[in-house]
């Protein structure tokens, strides 16, 4: 496996053994300015230059709503690959602002959250307005529209006023 990934273009990532940084492979070819290297690099590379390709690793699940996962460096798996390692943190500190305002960890949560649901409200309202300009056609002066067609209309336009939007909906039936 590691093999395949040796070549494949997406792993830029390399630990220098001797100091346990990890560096993309520009940097890794900065440092060696007078070194002519291949566009692939194997395990002689690898071997010359000191240094274990990193190989991908995927992103934990942040355990609760407030926090961050980052990337932090290289471990060695069981396999004894180095893999990227990931730590979690909390997504908000208390700190004092240029000001000197103290801003709080309630204050940046309440900021934040306010923050996600208007971006997530402005989509909502989007799909709903798709939903209604599907349906314009009926509303044109030469047609007559059908109760059920006015009902779903007015039920898409009264969305934005269900008691959870934007985080739950209950979107009307488009009636045939």
């Amino acid at each position: 496996i590691l093999r395949n990934r040796i070549g494949d273009k997406k792993m830029s990532e390399y630990r220098i053994r001797s100091t346990g940084e990890v560096k993309s492979q520009g940097q890794i070819r900065s440092m060696h300015p007078n070194v002519s290297l291949p566009k692939v690099w194997n395990a002689n590379v690898f071997e010359a230059l000191g240094i274990d390709p990193v190989l991908a690793a995927p992103a934990p699940t942040p355990s609760g709503e407030f926090k961050a996962v980052t990337r932090n460096g290289a471990v060695q798996d069981s396999n004894g690959n180095w893999v990227q390692a990931w730590v979690e943190r909390e997504m908000f500190t208390e700190y004092t602002d240029e000001e000197g305002n103290v801003q709080t960890v309630s204050a940046q949560q309440t900021a934040y959250t306010t923050r996600k649901n208007n971006e997530k409200a402005a989509v909502e309202r989007a799909t709903r307005d798709n939903l209604l300009k599907e349906t314009d056609h009926f509303a044109l002066s030469d047609v007559t529209m059908t109760d059920a067609m006015r009902t779903y209309r007015q039920a898409l336009r009264d969305v934005p006023q269900q008691s959870e939007f934007p985080n739950t909906i209950t979107w009307p039936t488009k009636p045939e």
